[in-house]
């Protein structure tokens, strides 16, 4: 077994643990070490952030504005879409946006390209990774991160639209300072920016899934909180995301508003657009589904919600084949997917936007291989989305 299989594998037996599986003695006992270690991880929290509530740690202003999107759980509340929908509004508007992310997952540099960074910056310090200038994608997704590269793909110059960099930094500072200098950014978008705190964000939004809003409302690393539930009150906006539009999410709305009354509620869900040929390009209706044996195969944070919507759209899926979130896939487990797949009877296989950039292009036979494009829908508060776009654009 290699390294990697070792860390995904144990990734994977602590979300099943976190999730509630506990058959044995082992895993009674490993879920009450999670839960001492949840205690420690809030105190560390909470310790780090009154640190920066009181000045002893100092938030950077860069002049710029900077909107920062995340949420309170890890993954799964579909922030990719969102920041995609703000970044194009806003270039659409003629904000001159660089999004910011750490590129999570994505490969190191080498220590060639660390050398040669030390002599090309005159304070020597590495510069940030461009992902893309906004006219062209200067990076793939191995070396950028899946979502950095899909936004940049999705958020290229069209039109009299003004395309939207990418920039990849952990130290988000050094990386909007750059994306100042070299790109004159007016708005900086802060992907994945809540628990960045190092950075002060001139609107603070925050995503919360409507169909698991904390989980078991536990710190990590027995929960999916990344930080107490009652720092929702720190959030400008809250994005209801996958939400159903329903009378059902009234008490949800209740519970933050009672957090947070002063933030106004934006409900959105993902809406599936179009199904996509992951070598060729070709974009096919999503009617193609429709009676088809589908195989889906996918390495997200919450995979029911994308097998779900294939079998809303008249799949039927025939094989399933989950990996952790942000696997990076190799031959072998694609060839092994598609032989899987086609002994089911499998018409079609089709993965998500995100899992597409980490596939692998494998030659086997004519059936389609194809991802399913989701965008956002606001089904309430677009009053309040347009306020928020015309704060951003009046300043």
């Amino acid at each position: 077994m290699s390294l990697r299989d070792f860390f995904e594998k144990t990734e994977q037996y602590t979300v099943e643990i976190i999730n509630g599986r506990q058959t044995t003695g082992w895993d009674r006992l490993f879920r009450t070490f999670l839960f001492m270690l949840s205690h420690l991880y809030r105190l560390a929290v909470q310790w780090r952030m009154s640190l920066y509530d009181s000045g002893f740690l100092q938030r950077q202003n860069l002049g710029s504005f900077v909107v920062s999107v995340g949420n309170l759980t890890c993954g799964g509340t579909g922030k990719t879409p969102v920041v995609e929908l703000l970044a194009r509004t806003l270039a659409a508007r003629g904000r001159k946006v660089v999004i910011l992310s750490r590129g999570y997952r994505s490969r190191p540099r080498t220590w060639r390209e660390k050398i040669k960074g030390l002599f090309q910056e005159k304070d020597m310090r590495l510069p940030p990774k461009v992902v893309s200038n906004g006219n062209e994608v200067l990076l793939d997704s191995q070396m950028a991160g899946d979502e950095p590269y899909m936004l940049a793909r999705n958020l290229l110059q069209q039109g009299s639209r003004l395309g939207v960099a990418v920039v990849v930094d952990k130290d988000r500072v050094h990386g909007g300072e750059f994306a100042i200098k070299r790109f004159g950014a007016d708005t900086l978008l802060l992907d994945d920016g809540l628990q960045y705190l190092k950075l002060r964000p001139r609107i603070n939004i925050i995503l919360v899934d409507s169909t698991n809003p904390f989980h078991n409302h536990e710190i990590l690393p027995v929960g999916l909180l990344r930080e107490p539930i009652e720092n929702i009150r720190g959030a400008d906006y809250i994005f209801l995301t996958k939400s159903n539009g329903r009378r059902s999410l009234r008490h949800l709305r209740d519970f933050l508003q009672r957090h947070n009354p002063n933030a106004p509620i934006i409900e959105c869900n993902h809406e599936p657009r179009h199904l996509q040929d992951l070598w060729s390009g070709e974009q096919l209706p999503l009617t193609t589904l429709k009676g088809k044996k589908v195989a889906a195969i996918c390495g997200i944070a919450v995979p029911e919600s994308f097998e779900n919507y294939l079998e809303q759209l008249g799949g039927v899926i025939v094989n399933r084949k989950r990996f952790v979130d942000h696997h990076r896939y190799r031959e072998s487990e694609i060839q092994d997917f598609y032989a899987e797949s086609l002994k089911a009877g499998a018409e079609i296989l089709v993965t998500t936007e995100k899992d597409a950039v980490r596939i692998p292009h494998v030659k086997f036979g004519t059936t389609p291989f194809l991802f399913l494009r989701v965008e956002i829908h606001i089904l309430s508060g677009q009053d309040h989305f347009n306020d928020c776009i015309k704060s951003i654009c009046m300043r």
